[in-house]
């Protein structure tokens, strides 16, 4: 077997690495400058204190780190040039440095091994990493603690890192961190005089197709184990779910992980559902693992199930999820849970059917007004984990009114007709059936509704609303295949003598009409109507939620600020009262604000779990308020980091189920 002779690979110990008197590690001046903010080093700190709390053998992997040896001789005296790792590795010194200043007094010992992963052996004023020319003073006067006095208001990200990291760390749990810090690891990657190290650079950060989340989950479970223990794993858990799901797994990972926070999981323009799982399940040894992953392939037989219902002994329940599936998979987070508990005995197979029948209501109703069915299923997933009765309020309370419905049964396009036609006219779901206008889409000159007039010679006016008609519930019925055929654009007179031969009740009804046209169709449609609101009856409830109003755990998440936030909503409802909240920000600082008035304990909770955003001091540059005295609110760099504070510190409350959204229509159709 040949072996690399330009790269050399080798998994280490980090801080031994950085310890190593000869290593000394230099920024070049292409690369770009240093971009970690506050959210990044929150996930290094949590990722310390993991596998600082871990048994003895646990590490933790940051990657690979790639560099290229340099000249000896050259002017900086770098003995590594850093090519991929720059924004990890200098997060990590400023980290050590927060740790190092810390201890410098009470535990000299420890510092003085911190000093060894910071200071060059050679020299005692320099930094082990040295960032590109334009940035070398600031960071190193940072790391170095020798900032003059002119500094204090200066703005850098080193700066507001070095500070963040200090105001979390506190002194006694430097010796804990110090713990984490020496047990993470990474792969250093040097390449050799002959390597081309801006083509295994992109290699490492490749822009062609990336890891699915689902492929990342299964990294993910693997990653650490032993070979045995990865054999047991793949065999006895990840190939049954693989089977059982097959090219839906990447769905069935982001409907699982929905049901199981109750809140919408993100698949676009990230990795939404690997970032999700990996929040839920952080470190998993072996025996969590084999239990966590029976969880993993009982829900993926479930979702077998769903996809393919025939399998169900249960007729009623079998038609139920069949039925189910003409609106698509949106509510599968929400049913998995639910057969679940029907399989282990908990929910009755009525109780299960009611439901289901709730949630088809709830979704042709809703589309048969135009409303969007879209990020509906994380609140009823919160909702389920109350009782089948708040399961069945919360349906009721977005399902829209029978009023509403009728008026856009008489006037609206049918969706799913065949489905619709076919349950009510009892006609089973696997039985083939087409479906039928009575009144073309598209008439030719000589289609006539009653045998006499032509529709050549009906009157604009007439035979638009004909048209306007023709897609609603009073102009549509099935027929059988054969005979489909032939009342294919037929005129009325024709299908009269088709439709008496249907073996379908209500399709042989059209045939006792003399003549069709829009009072036909009105009349059929009101008749229809009322069996539909019987078919698809929705729960009863006081209130309805007719103003899509949105769920603040729902909200949408957004990038840095798009144009538009601030007049992203149009009002917000909190615990009854209507705020007149345009923004993101205004809503972050009220909602601080209020619950630091009415349920401080759960904004000090969420602040010490979270690491913010309240903290006894200004500890770094940027915005902040000061919402009591010696508590200071910082208002964050971006949209995202504020929802997410307003929806965690609301959930830490209780209040969260009651504190809804409007949003505005440029805050909707923002990206």
């Amino acid at each position: 077997m040949t072996t690399a002779t330009n790269v050399d690979a080798t998994a280490v110990n980090t801080i031994e690495w950085l310890s190593a008197p000869d290593t000394t590690i230099v920024v070049p001046v292409y690369q770009r400058q240093y971009r970690w903010d506050i959210g990044g080093c929150e996930q290094l700190l949590r990722d310390v204190r993991a596998v600082a709390d871990a048994a003895d053998d646990d590490t933790h992997f940051l990657g690979s780190i790639l560099s290229t040896a340099a000249d000896a001789a050259s002017a900086d005296g770098a003995h590594l040039v850093l090519i991929d790792g720059q924004q990890r590795i200098t997060t990590l010194m400023l980290l050590v440095a927060a740790l190092h200043h810390t201890l410098a007094v009470d535990d000299p010992a420890t510092a003085a091994e911190l000093e060894r992963v910071l200071i060059r052996a050679d020299d005692p004023h320099a930094t082990k990493l040295r960032p590109h020319r334009a940035w070398a003073d600031v960071f190193e006067s940072v790391v170095l603690d020798r900032r003059a006095p002119e500094d204090a208001d200066r703005v850098s990200r080193f700066d507001d890192n070095y500070a963040f990291f200090r105001s979390q760390i506190r002194p006694e749990e430097a010796a804990h961190i110090w713990r984490g810090l020496r047990r993470l690891e990474h792969v250093s990657i040097t390449l050799g005089a002959g390597a081309n190290a801006q083509q295994i650079f992109e290699s490492l950060n490749s822009t062609g197709e990336p890891l699915r989340d689902h492929e990342l989950i299964h990294n993910y479970v693997l990653m650490g184990l032993t070979h045995g223990e990865q054999t047991e794993i793949e065999r006895e858990y990840w190939l049954p779910i693989e089977q059982n799901t097959g090219d839906e797994i990447g769905a069935f990972w982001r409907h699982y992980l929905v049901m199981l926070t109750g809140r919408e999981v993100t698949v676009t323009g990230g990795r939404g559902v690997y970032d999700t799982f990996r929040a839920r399940f952080p470190r998993l040894d072996i025996d969590s693992l084999r239990r966590h992953a029976a969880q993993w392939r009982e829900f993926s037989e479930i979702y077998r199930t769903l996809i393919d219902p025939a399998a169900i002994d249960d007729p009623a329940l079998r038609d139920q999820f069949a039925w189910l599936n003409t609106f698509g998979r949106g509510m599968y987070p929400l049913v998995m849970g639910l057969y679940r508990d029907y399989l282990h005995g908990s929910l009755p197979a009525h109780e299960l059917v009611r439901i289901v029948e709730y949630l088809q209501s709830l979704l042709l109703r809703r589309e048969i007004l135009g409303l969007s069915n879209d990020r509906l299923v994380a609140r009823l997933c919160r909702a389920s984990t109350l009782g089948i009765d708040a399961l069945s309020h919360a349906i009721g309370r977005i399902t829209p009114s029978d009023q509403r419905t009728r008026v856009g049964l008489k006037y609206s396009a049918l969706p799913h007709a065949v489905y619709v036609l076919g349950r009510l006219s009892d006609v089973s779901p696997d039985t083939a059936v087409d479906l039928d206008h009575l009144v073309p889409l598209a008439p030719g000159d000589e289609w006539s509704g009653d045998g006499t007039r032509r529709w050549a010679d009906l009157s604009d006016d007439e035979q638009n609303a004909h048209r306007a008609l023709a897609p609603t519930l009073g102009n549509l019925a099935l027929l059988e295949p054969e005979l489909a055929e032939r009342a294919f654009d037929a005129d009325f007179p024709t299908k009269r003598g088709v439709y008496a031969h249907s073996g379908i009740a209500l399709s042989r009804e059209v045939a006792e009409a003399t003549t069709w046209g829009t009072a036909a169709i009105a009349a059929r449609t009101e008749h229809l109507t009322a069996e539909f609101m019987r078919v698809w009856s929705r729960p009863d409830v006081v209130g309805i939620d007719d103003d899509n109003l949105t769920p603040v755990l729902d909200a949408k998440m957004r990038r840095g600020w798009p144009p538009g936030w601030q007049r992203e909503f149009d009002y917000v409802e909190f615990r009854g009262e209507h705020w007149e909240v345009k923004d993101v920000k205004y809503l972050f600082h009220r909602i601080f604000q209020r619950l630091w008035a009415e349920s401080r304990q759960s904004v000090i909770d969420f602040s010490a779990r979270r690491g913010g955003p309240v903290y006894p001091a200004m500890a770094w540059n940027g915005q902040w308020d000061e919402i009591a005295p010696g508590q200071f609110l910082y208002l964050g760099w971006d949209s995202r980091y504020m929802l997410s504070a307003v929806q965690g510190v609301l959930d830490e409350a209780g209040w969260a189920s009651e504190v809804f959204l409007k949003y505005s229509y440029i805050g909707d159709a923002m990206p």
